[in-house]
């Protein structure tokens, strides 16, 4: 049964990211920036202060944030892992959002840094230029 709802979870987020990219036009020229403005402060709703660049250049950001997070809520309410949850929860979402801003976006969560086994969740974003 908990498949079930991880499996409803993930739908509910994949069509919120699709929401969110019906209300945006396409950006062509995307820059490590706007990612972080329009998938971390605004898709995902979390503050500055939440969400820290740790690395930034042209093609590649990398982020650790502690932003209120519903998969991490969802994890200790049914006693699994966060890492298990996250992946199988978010991870699609995540990179179907992002493929939308630019077809060239990796997305990588560094499941060895991610909470509660860390302060902070910890992603790269890399923009692969052609």
């Amino acid at each position: 049964i908990v498949f079930y709802y991880l499996r409803i979870g993930e739908i509910l987020f994949y069509l919120s990211a699709f929401k969110w990219r019906l209300k945006h036009s396409k950006t062509r020229d995307i820059t490590t920036m706007d990612i972080y403005k329009f998938f971390y402060l605004d898709f995902l709703n979390a503050t500055r202060d939440e969400c820290k660049i740790i690395y930034q250049d042209n093609n590649k950001l990398v982020t650790r944030c502690k932003n209120n997070c519903p998969i991490l809520d969802y994890s200790f309410q049914i006693n699994k892992d966060t890492r298990e949850v996250c992946k199988h929860l978010s991870e699609g979402p995540c990179k179907y959002f992002l493929r939308k801003l630019n077809k060239n976006i990796i997305f990588i969560r560094n499941y060895d840094h991610i909470r509660p086994h860390a302060e902070d969740c910890e992603e790269t974003i890399i923009i692969k230029r052609t």
